[in-house]
């Protein structure tokens, strides 16, 4: 169906001695109180606490710092409802280059801000990434930049497979890892990782009922449309593409869909018992394990806490439900 080509295990080792010097390895921490509550080994893999609160920054450091000169000194557009933009933007800084990024008109503004403060030009165009993608493609063409995609660049998925390398370093015997699913590089690296050092271990995607679309692929084996209506920035993706289909369609165990109130519930969740920021992509994890409580019982299960950019006002709406 694509002709890009899967990273591999030796691609994503590559990867981390590329982006180590300019990337946190972030803590993988046990919480009792998360323990108590689904009565489970649990553990979060803290990506909230990476460099630009996302774990993004691991892809696009990885893209950006195996590119060629002439590609920096031509500069970099890509298009992003948040942590990617972040993560390019942060890249190009790190790598001596520029980079213009294209969001949606109501894009998060902390993470609007990040990407203006770390000194990338950004563009509002659009009500959602797809729009804003294409747009991006085209700007790429008439400046002469390099268009980055957000999906589509294998490149990115052996970049932030690195944190499933640290997790399976750091911990042994793991039951199951749960993992959002936006684009799903995320999802694809830490199922590449997985297969490749721990075959035992279950990898379990999540995304929002309000935008289902690469879940429903992942469930009928075609590819899927479907309406996005969720808060959660990085889950928001309204068609599931063809390279991170194929590669969760062999790789992903299982896949579960939560709700926006479960999303909410989370985020305060993560905050009352890790006393960390955890943004609704990242809340979802926990959603999904109280989801399937029964299921996880006694079982090491790490949860992957994948960014941290909440707005005052989003955490303000969520502690304030009552």
């Amino acid at each position: 169906m694509t002709t890009l080509k899967e990273p591999t295990i030796r691609d994503v080792y590559a990867a981390r001695r590329v982006i180590s010097p300019y990337i946190l390895r972030t803590p993988l921490r046990r919480y009792t109180g998360l323990c108590d509550l689904l009565d489970a080994d649990v553990w979060v893999k803290h990506e909230n606490m990476q460099v630009m609160g996302s774990f993004k920054p691991r892809g696009g450091l990885n893209r950006i710092g195996s590119s060629s000169q002439e590609e920096r000194e031509r500069g970099f557009v890509s298009a992003s409802s948040g942590n990617h933009g972040q993560s390019v933007a942060f890249a190009a800084k790190t790598f001596g280059s520029t980079a213009t990024i294209v969001v949606p008109e109501n894009g998060n503004p902390v993470k609007v801000a990040a990407m203006e403060g770390i000194g990338a030009k950004v563009i509002k165009h659009g009500a959602y990434y797809d729009v804003c993608s294409r747009y991006a493609v085209k700007l790429a063409e008439d400046t002469g930049a390099t268009f980055v995609d957000a999906i589509n660049e294998p490149v990115l998925y052996a970049g932030v497979g690195t944190y499933a390398l640290e997790i399976h370093e750091d911990l042994n015997d793991i039951d199951h890892i749960i993992v959002p699913v936006g684009g799903g590089s995320g999802a694809s690296g830490t199922c590449i990782v997985t297969d490749a050092l721990s075959p035992d271990t279950e990898v379990i995607g999540v995304q929002a009922a309000e935008a289902p679309a690469v879940h429903d692929a992942w469930k009928s084996g075609k590819l899927e449309d479907r309406p996005m209506n969720t808060s959660a920035e990085g889950l928001a993706t309204g068609s599931a593409q063809p390279f991170p289909f194929e590669i969760l369609r062999r790789r992903l165990k299982r896949f579960e869909l939560v709700s926006e109130e479960a999303i909410k519930n989370a985020i305060e969740l993560y905050l009352r018992n890790t006393r960390t920021l955890v943004e609704h992509a990242g809340a979802s994890t926990l959603a999904a394990a109280i989801g399937m409580k029964d299921e996880l019982r006694g079982k090491r299960v790490v949860l992957i806490a994948s960014g941290a950019n909440v707005t005052a006002e989003q955490l303000a709406g969520i502690l304030g439900r009552g």
